[in-house]
């Protein structure tokens, strides 16, 4: 009997002892809605005193999950945020130095370089992307295999083939549009399937992303579903039922809409009994553009940066700084939230760790696995910083409390622009932003030491070609400008102080 029983504790503790495991080998379904110029203060539970837009379903999923309070894009732009998602790595390595694709052209993502979606599909996932896309691809005329040229077609003809798309990248299946001018062409997998006017694409996403989860409901294959909205981006349109439910004009309806998509795809998963192993993050690909009508929403109490800085394209935090919010039942504790600074170019690094798989060689280069912080653990990164990079690409460097911008303005829309900033103006911007949030004490003189070692330490993760450990690689491009505004710093009746004691070099790689 004694023995019964030794044999019994022992088979319980090893069944206790190995349910993480078993738990750990489910690989979870993985749901990544990232939404258009959502600013960091459109999110009612992120700033509660300064939100007045409904988010009830942003706030709901806060509630079940985890908060990221010092996310960032990997740009403040669109074109180059979704680039570091997709691939692990900063745009500004590729061709891309500055601004946005638009389309007729070859694929930002060249065809040999791995997708987090060609990662999870060699892990046995089903991979969708559903959305803007916005990172290039061309139009080909199927009949002749002649490249249709943007100059003779401001819209994609119907029957167009698209050679280099999402389904070339990664994914299964793709149903969505290339970025907002070309926002009538509808494009189902490689083909452009219909014309349809502006105010329906964001029901159409809606309801194809709950098609999507319908059909894998049957199947016990994993899947990854990549939701990138086209909204509340311009062209800011709330369909009838949506206009006036915010109170804040057209934007604020806009934004509600957006966050209902969260519902739709939440119910989707609840409904079919997914929602316990599904992975849901819900971001933005940088902060808001002033499209929205910044000026009228603060004067109604709004503040779409929330306590930040700048806005969409701007190098400062409102620039950058992002809504990221995490559910994952059993995994990440419900209500918590991490402080820790994260990029979304973590992407890659992270799912491989979830199913257990180390990052191919010659992929993810800028990429840190966030899944530590999902159990309230320290991220063990091998980054010493965060580079950060505006719309017309001035670069920052972000570490600790520590944010050096090589740029005199904001580097973005918001003035003072480069060419607005004061004849005296210091040629660089150091914030502490444990004391300064609102990158308002420019500490670039009085902090030469900090200055200096982050600039060698942005210079060293441009030249390596890569900000993790590992072996150098390359960037796509020779050289990489550093100092964007080095001509006027230098230029006569401009300030050319350097900081005591530094030799402010001004590098590039």
């Amino acid at each position: 009997m004694k023995r019964l029983l030794v044999l019994l504790t022992m088979v319980l503790l090893t069944m206790v002892l190995a349910a993480p495991l078993l738990q750990a080998e489910t690989k979870p379904n993985i749901v990544y809605i990232i939404c258009d110029d959502l600013g960091y203060g459109d999110v009612h539970c992120l700033a509660p005193e300064t939100s007045k837009i409904p988010t009830p379903h942003a706030d709901r999923l806060a509630a079940e999950g985890l908060v990221f309070t010092d996310a960032h894009s990997g740009s403040s732009v669109c074109s180059p945020t979704r680039y570091g998602i997709m691939t692990g790595r900063y745009s500004w390595r590729t061709r891309l130095q500055k601004g946005v694709v638009t389309g007729f052209a070859p694929s930002l993502i060249d065809a040999k370089r791995m997708t987090v979606a060609g990662f999870l599909k060699q892990q046995g996932y089903a991979t969708a992307a559903i959305g803007k896309w916005h990172l290039d691809f061309e139009y080909v005329n199927p009949e002749t295999g002649e490249r249709y040229r943007k100059q003779q077609h401001k819209t994609p003809p119907i029957g167009a083939r698209i050679p280099d798309g999402p389904v070339h990248r990664g994914f299964d299946f793709y149903h969505g549009f290339h970025h907002a001018r070309n926002m009538e062409a509808v494009i189902e997998n490689d083909r452009v399937v219909e014309h349809d006017a502006v105010i329906n694409m964001l029901p159409r996403l809606t309801r194809k992303a709950v098609e999507y989860i319908d059909s894998r409901a049957s199947s016990d294959q994993p899947f990854f579903l990549y939701l990138p909205l086209g909204s509340p981006h311009t062209p800011i349109v709330p369909t009838p039922e949506w206009q006036g439910k915010s109170g804040l004009g057209s934007y604020g309806d806009f934004v509600m809409q957006t966050d209902h998509v969260l519902g739709a795809v939440s119910k989707a998963l609840a409904r079919h009994k997914m929602t316990d192993n599904t992975l849901v993050i819900f971001t933005s690909d940088n902060g808001c553009s002033k499209a929205a009508g910044i000026p009228e929403l603060r004067a109604k109490g709004h503040l779409v940066s929330a306590h930040l800085r700048g806005s969409k394209a701007d190098i400062w935090d409102g620039g950058h700084r992002i809504p990221f919010i995490v559910r994952w039942p059993g995994q990440v504790q419900p209500g918590t939230t991490c402080s820790e600074l994260i990029c979304l170019t973590d992407l890659f690094a992270t799912v491989a760790e979830i199913v257990g798989k180390a990052v191919p060689p010659g992929t993810s280069e800028d990429s840190v696995s966030f899944l530590p912080a999902l159990h309230q653990r320290p991220i063990a990164s091998t980054r010493e910083g965060v580079v950060h990079h505006s719309f017309s690409g001035h670069f920052a460097y972000r570490t600790g409390k520590w944010k050096l911008i090589l740029a005199r303005g904001s580097g973005g829309w918001t003035a003072p622009r480069e060419n607005q900033v004061a004849k005296d103006a210091q040629v660089a911007q150091l914030y502490d932003l444990e004391a300064d949030p609102g990158e308002r004490t420019n500490l670039y003189l009085e902090q030469p030491a900090v200055a200096q070692r982050l600039l060698n330490e942005l210079t060293s993760d441009v030249q390596r070609g890569r900000s993790t450990a590992g072996p150098p690689a390359k960037n796509d491009v020779q050289q990489i400008v550093l100092w964007k505004s080095e001509h006027a710093a230098s230029s006569p009746g401009k300030s050319s102080r350097k900081p005591k004691g530094g030799k402010n070099k001004k590098p590039s790689s």
